[in-house]
């Protein structure tokens, strides 16, 4: 775990080539307001070798009143937003703002710019489309215009709009994939569904869900009803994806939200290569002799060869490894769980092993637990350490 960290950090501190985010928020004076999405947007662009670099944008400098009110901020927003490699817009309530991050998910739409919509994010994406593409241009959320005549956006049903306290859908849900062929799935390795945190009160409105995919816009990810919109995809673009849930939430270090790493990998110019390679798309790649290595979200030192992880850390001199949580010096080393030490080779197992010997095999915790020689004695509370061959522990 030190080393995994050790080597962590000396990558962050090797890292020079650059991808510019563009956040387009309400309270982009205080960084804190989104830490989760900085720390998920950092865990993304370590993974894809990159250094970080957000630009604040504030989503009123945006609008065009700045633009006679104060011209400097206004320019000074848009320089940031057309500079950026990619363009996030995270959650929200709200209406103040709102017409500046709908300009840039436009912005994005038209330009071919990476872009991620969280939540809020996602809603103004539908706006900016139905708006923009579908030519309604009084199409609102009623969050902001309870009277508009094409609401995109509208209140969930099973809500109250007059007792706010426990109205929100809060929590895991899970989100079903409708289109196999589509980035969002491909970037959480083709699973059928996939389960996020959610925080909000309005939703995509299921009644015009048909007249945006005829205009182009695809729902990928819909929830368990089928009839609440979860993940959205531009397929003609080169990533413009909004989504209901908030993916920050399950980043971690070395494990990073499949949708940050699918806007990051955009933004550099990796995205089209990933989606076609047969390898995991959050399992990196996987070197040698010392290198950083990266699998399915977690870091690996090694000496050796060959080796594949799905979920553990993984410190070897060997070669031929597969599973989780190993620590070995030999070779031929498989796991679906626990942690093993070995000095041998040949061990399989999902309880925690320690050998000097070869042929072990595992799967759990056996109330018989046979000698070398191939007695057995009642599982105690004593610990098996054995020096021999063909022993399952």
């Amino acid at each position: 775990m030190f080393d995994d960290w050790t080597s962590r950090a000396q990558l962050c501190d090797d890292l020079h080539e650059t991808v510019r985010i563009a956040m387009v928020g309400k309270y982009t004076g205080l960084s804190d307001a989104y830490l989760s999405v900085i720390k998920a947007l950092l865990h993304a662009s370590v993974f894809c070798h990159r250094k970080l670099v957000v630009d604040w944008v504030p989503a009123s400098d945006l609008e065009d009143p700045a633009a006679k009110e104060t011209p400097d901020a206004y320019r000074a927003a848009w320089k940031l937003l057309e500079g950026a490699d990619g363009i996030l817009v995270p959650g929200g309530f709200g209406d103040r703002g709102v017409q500046g991050k709908i300009l840039a998910a436009k912005y994005a739409r038209e330009n071919n710019v990476p872009f991620l919509g969280i939540c809020l994010g996602m809603q103004i994406a539908v706006i900016e489309f139905a708006r923009s593409v579908m030519n309604l241009h009084d199409a609102n959320s009623t969050e902001f215009d309870p009277e508009t005549r094409n609401p995109c956006i509208i209140f969930m049903p099973e809500g109250s709009k007059t007792h706010m306290g426990g109205t929100m859908r809060l929590g895991s849900r899970r989100t079903y994939f409708h289109v196999k062929n589509c980035k969002s799935a491909k970037l959480y390795d083709s699973v059928n569904y996939v389960d996020e945190r959610h925080r909000h009160r309005y939703e995509v409105n299921p009644d015009m869900v048909p007249k945006l995919e005829s205009a182009g816009l695809s729902f990928v990810g819909k929830d368990e009803s089928g009839r609440r919109m979860e993940i959205l995809e531009l397929p003609t673009h080169p990533f413009f994806v909004g989504v209901q849930f908030h993916p920050e939430y399950k980043s971690r270090p070395g494990k990073p939200s499949a949708l940050f790493l699918g806007l990051i990998k955009a933004s550099c110019g990796l995205l089209d290569a990933s989606l076609q390679s047969p390898v995991p798309l959050r399992q990196g790649n996987i070197t040698s002799n010392g290198k950083h290595i990266t699998s399915n979200g977690r870091s690996i030192v090694t000496n050796g060869n060959g080796i594949m992880s799905n979920f553990g850390d993984v410190t070897s001199n060997g070669n031929g490894i597969t599973g989780n949580g190993i620590m070995s010096n030999g070779n031929g080393i498989s796991s679906n769980g626990g942690d093993i030490t070995s000095n041998g080779n040949g061990i399989t197992g999902n309880d925690h092993i320690m050998s000097n010997g070869n042929g072990i095999s595992s799967n759990g915790n056996p109330k018989q637990k046979p000698y070398a020689n191939g007695s057995t004695k009642n599982r105690l509370n004593g610990t098996y350490h054995p020096n021999g061959n063909g022993v399952h522990v």
